[in-house]
Formats: C-alpha cells, sequence, structure tokens
C-alpha cells in the first residue's frame, strides 16, 4: 500500500515515477492531490492492484501509455475528476471501474478493451448501455463450445463433493474469467474448486483460459442503469422512423419554404390571410428544422448513441432543437386559431366594413403570439422542465411542481385552442347556410375545406395530448420508445399538410407561383392565363355591383373568402 494524498503543488505524475516497486502488488492510493496531468509509462514496472485516483479536482489528462509497461490494475477509481478520456492502453485487466462524478468522461474508449470487466459505477446512466452487450472474441470462442461441453457440467453439479458449479441460462460469458483472482496465490491446481481438468483433456483446453469458472459465470453489472427517460437505443429507436423521418422533415422544409418564398415576393397587396399564412408557414417551417435537426445527429450517432448522448443532451443542439420544436408547435397552434378567428369574423361581419379585420389588427395579434410562443419555448432553458430529459429533446422533465404545472399549460392551452377553432366552424356553417348570406356553393367549399384542415390538424394532435397529459399526471400510458412513433408519424404532419392544404391547393397561391415563375423566364404562358382569370373574375365582380357601394350580404362574403378559394 502506498498513499499520497491532500498535496496539492503536485500536478504532474511523471515517468516511472513508481520504479523501484516492481516485486510486490500495490494497491496506489494517490486522492485529494493537484494532479493535471498523467505521463506516458508513470507506472512503469509496477504490479498494480488498485489505482485510486478519486478526488483530484484538476486532473483532466491520463496519456494513452500511462499504464504502458505496468501490470494491472485491477480496480482502477477515477471519482471526482476532471477526466475527459480514459488512456486506451492498459484498462484490459481492469475487473471494478468506479467514475462516479466524473461529469466531463462523456465518451469511452473502445468496449473491447474491457475485456475483464466486472463492476462499473458510472456518472451518467448511458454509458451502461455500452456494456450490455459486449462481447470479444474470446467469448464467442468460449459460447462456440459452450454447448459441447453442458452435459459435462450439469454431471458436475451432480457430484456429491464439494465443488459446486453453477449454469445460468442468462449468462453473460464475458466474466467467466472473473474469479480466477481469488485464487492467484494457488500452486496445486487441484485446490481450486472450479479446476475442470477432471473433465476435458488436455486438447480440449488449450487455447481457452476458462480453467477456474467455465460453469459458473459472472454478470457484469453497472449503475447507474438506464431509467424509463433514456432506454439503451438510438435516438429515433425503430429503423422505419429513420427512414421516415427524413422523408416528413424534407417535406416539411420544402413545402413551407415555398409558400413563404412565394407570399413574400408577390406583387399583390399582403391581405391579412396571406399574412397569416407568411406566419403559419413559418411555424411550419421551424417544426422542420427541428426534425432535420434530430434526424441528423441521428444518423451520426447510429450505433453508438450511448457515447454522444451526454455531448447532445447537454449541449447546445438538443436545446436548440427544443426551443424550435416548442416554438413552431405553439406559434403554429396559436396562428391556425386565428386563422379561424378570422374567418369566423370575416363571414359574420361581412356587410360591416368598420369591423373589418384589417392588418394593422392583425399585426399586434400576432406578435402577442410570437411573443407567447417564444416565452413558452424559453422557459426549459431557464430551469422550468428542461430540453436534457429525453433524446429527442422534447420538455418531459415533470420533478417540480413548476415542471409539470408548464406541460400542463401548454397541454390546456392547446386543447382551449381546438375547442375555439371548433365553436368557429360550427358558426361558420350556420352562417353559409343561413338564405341571407347566401354566397352559392362557394363560401361551403371554402368553409368545409376549412374545417377539413383544422379537424385533421387536431386529429393528429390528439394521441399526442391524450398521452402527454397522461404522463404530466405521472401515469405514463406509453413509453418514450413508443412515443417516438407518434413523434415522427404524427407530431409533424400538421408541418407537412398546411402549406399544401392551406396555400399550394388553392387558386390564388397557384397563381402567385407561376406569376413568380414567370419573372424567372419559365411558364410564362400559364402565368398569363392566370393574370387574364383574375382580371376577368374582378370585372365581373364590378359589373354584379360587388364593388360598387352599399354590396350585397352574399357577394361581399365571396369577395373576402376568396383569398382562401381552392
Amino acid at each position: 500500500l502506498r498513499e499520497l494524498c491532500d498535496n496539492l503543488r503536485m500536478t504532474t505524475i511523471p515517468q516511472n515515477a513508481f520504479q523501484g516497486m516492481n516485486n510486490e502488488s500495490l494497491t496506489l492510493k494517490l486522492y485529494k492531490n493537484g494532479f493535471e496531468d498523467i505521463h506516458s509509462h508513470a507506472f512503469n514496472g509496477t504490479k498494480l492492484n488498485q489505482l485510486i485516483l478519486k478526488d483530484n479536482k484538476n486532473l483532466r489528462r491520463i496519456h494513452n501509455d500511462a499504464l504502458r509497461g505496468a501490470t494491472g490494475p485491477d480496480v482502477l477509481d477515477i471519482s471526482s475528476t476532471a477526466l475527459e478520456s480514459l488512456p486506451s492502453y492498459g484498462l484490459e485487466a481492469i475487473q471494478v471501474l468506479n467514475a462516479t462524478s466524473s461529469y466531463s468522461l462523456k465518451r469511452l474508449p473502445p468496449l473491447d478493451k474491457f475485456s475483464s470487466l466486472l463492476e462499473a459505477v458510472l456518472t451518467y446512466p448511458s454509458h451502461c448501455c455500452a456494456f450490455r452487450n459486449l462481447k470479444t472474441e474470446k467469448q464467442n470462442s468460449l459460447l462456440s463450445i459452450f454447448y459441447n461441453f453442458s452435459k459435462e457440467c450439469e454431471s458436475t453439479m451432480r457430484k456429491p463433493t464439494n465443488e459446486i458449479f453453477y449454469r445460468d441460462d442468462s449468462y453473460n460469458t464475458s466474466l467467466w474469467s472473473a474469479e480466477k483472482n481469488r485464487y492467484l496465490f494457488t500452486t496445486d491446481e487441484e485446490a481450486s474448486p472450479y479446476s475442470y481438468s477432471a473433465i476435458f483433456d488436455d486438447s480440449e483446453m488449450t487455447g481457452f483460459d476458462f480453467e477456474y469458472d467455465f460453469c459458473q459465470p459472472k454478470i457484469l453489472t453497472c449503475t447507474p442503469e438506464p431509467d424509463a427517460f433514456n432506454p439503451c437505443e438510438d435516438i429515433l429507436g425503430y429503423s422505419f422512423l429513420r427512414v421516415l423521418i427524413w422523408f416528413i422533415n424534407i417535406l416539411a422544409i420544402a413545402g413551407n419554404f415555398t409558400v413563404l418564398l412565394v407570399l413574400v415576393t408577390s406583387h399583390y397587396k399582403l391581405t391579412v390571410p396571406r399574412f397569416l399564412m407568411c406566419n403559419l408557414s413559418f411555424a411550419d417551417f421551424c417544426m422542420g428544422v427541428y426534425l432535420l435537426l434530430i434526424a441528423s445527429v441521428d444518423a451520426q450517432t447510429s450505433g453508438q448513441y450511448y457515447n454522444h448522448a451526454i455531448d447532445w443532451q447537454t449541449g447546445g443542439g438538443c436545446s436548440t432543437a427544443g426551443f424550435f420544436t416548442v416554438f413552431a408547435s405553439e406559434l403554429s397552434v396559436y396562428t391556425l386559431t386565428v386563422i379561424t378567428v378570422e374567418r369566423w369574423h370575416t363571414i359574420t361581419y361581412a356587410m360591416q366594413l368598420d369591423r373589418k379585420l384589417r392588418l394593422r389588427h392583425a399585426v399586434p395579434i400576432m406578435l402577442g403570439g410570437w411573443v407567447f410562443s417564444i416565452l413558452i419555448a424559453v422557459l426549459p432553458l431557464l430551469g422550468v422542465s428542461s430540453y436534457m430529459k429525453v433524446s429527442i429533446c422534447l420538455p418531459m422533465d415533470i420533478e417540480t411542481g413548476l415542471s409539470q404545472a408548464y406541460i400542463l399549460l401548454i397541454l390546456v392551452l392547446n386543447v382551449v385552442a381546438f375547442v375555439v377553432i371548433c365553436a368557429c366552424y360550427i358558426k361558420i356553417y350556420i352562417a353559409v347556410q343561413n338564405p341571407e348570406l347566401v354566397s352559392a356553393n362557394k363560401d361551403t367549399k371554402v368553409a368545409k375545406r376549412m374545417a377539413i384542415l383544422i379537424f385533421t390538424d387536431f386529429t393528429c394532435m390528439a394521441p399526442i395530448s391524450f398521452f402527454a397529459i397522461s404522463a404530466a399526471f405521472k401515469v405514463p400510458l406509453i413509453t418514450v420508445t413508443n412515443s417516438k412513433i407518434l413523434l415522427v408519424l404524427f407530431y409533424p404532419v400538421n408541418s407537412c399538410a398546411n402549406p399544401f392544404l392551406y396555400a399550394i391547393f388553392t387558386k390564388a397561391f397557384r397563381r402567385d407561383f407561376f406569376l413568380l415563375m414567370s419573372k424567372l423566364g419559365c411558364c410564362k404562358s400559364r402565368a398569363e392565363l392566370y393574370r387574364m382569370n383574375y382580371f376577368s373574375a374582378y370585372a365581373s365582380n364590378c359589373k354584379n355591383g360587388s364593388s360598387a357601394p352599399g354590396p350585397s350580404k352574399a357577394s361581399q362574403a365571396l369577395l373576402l373568402l376568396s383569398a382562401l378559394e381552392k
């Protein structure tokens, strides 16, 4: 035993620092010192049983060859250090690794380096996922001959001797050499209770080191274990989601960017419906950006997410993705509600021009929506819930009462928005069927189309709201793994559908699109056709008195709804 502690003036462990102690097994306790760096071959020539480096708060680097030339150690304790990585050489003998409170250690060396590991006490649960399927060439070789020896093991278990052999169907062959250290000082082969020389021929045992414990495997234990919020899987979990998310995010980004480009560059006057559609497209575009971030990180970390989980979930990337999705979701719901209320208001007060909703009214209304959405998205960054809880960066932390209230507030507001939208469309249906507001089939078509849009949108959101509310009350009805299906298949559907159903499928948008393309030298004939149809329709309205003083209710309602006509 060699102990060196509380020496803050020692900042390094140089080469060959412990040479001359090579005749005995050492337990080195080097804790609470000022070490910052451990040099190459620092433990050269030593036989290490335990290497205790805990509580060296400034220890940031161990050279890759620091353990070269040394035997062992069996136990390595680097808890409460600032180490960012472990050495790549000398880890093969380690049976116990203690790395608690080592918050800078976010990545592990290649797993085949831990060929003898029995127990790992780590800082992050995701690192324990790395050891679940740890296999080496030696393990696979032992597995290949295990079946042939199973009967011998079973017969040995029935021997009336002191040799007790345990065989478990849940064996982990990576640990079959673990018991060997209990008999390091046994010189008589038969003294070991795990001797198999009486069962197997020498030729059968050549090349394999299972003399001591072939039939008594050990199970690697690792803590802290992954929890329900962070299971041992990649970000998206399922392979089919990995394909679908790319299709969906490209569709959302391309569709909404096209709508924004056409509306912003249009030479027609910016009306209230156009202004609201711009806001909706931007919100849905942000949702596409969120999906793109998740898909990109999943593709980069596939198969090794356990080594990237901490950097991703605690870094700026996940916070940015979380902000985008909450901001986009809330702004989209808010804008859908405003669009629906504006449609109801337009039809209800079609003849009262002094009550018409104008752009000067819509701008502050949407400004309020932006402020609200930004505030809701920023709160998890300030400690109210958290984007770091899960790999998909949604605010699912409900540990505190304030965080739980935050989640419930979002869900309740979304439900209220849905109720308002339903109420408005019920009134719209009643209005368009009123004989006093007869506007032929066009008003009815627009109202029905808008109703289908809204009900489709919120039908897609219903599963998410239902499961989210149950989780907010700490009664989860779905696992995080299965919730990723909702994330990809339901959550972004609105962002993909809205640009097509609200804009791209309308005549007004197609007119603006072809006019824009004509400026670029394309589709000039189609653009001219749309231009002629527009002026023809306008002239027809003027002839029928739709632009004259005192217009009829039907014609006025039709004119105000024309921006949303198919």
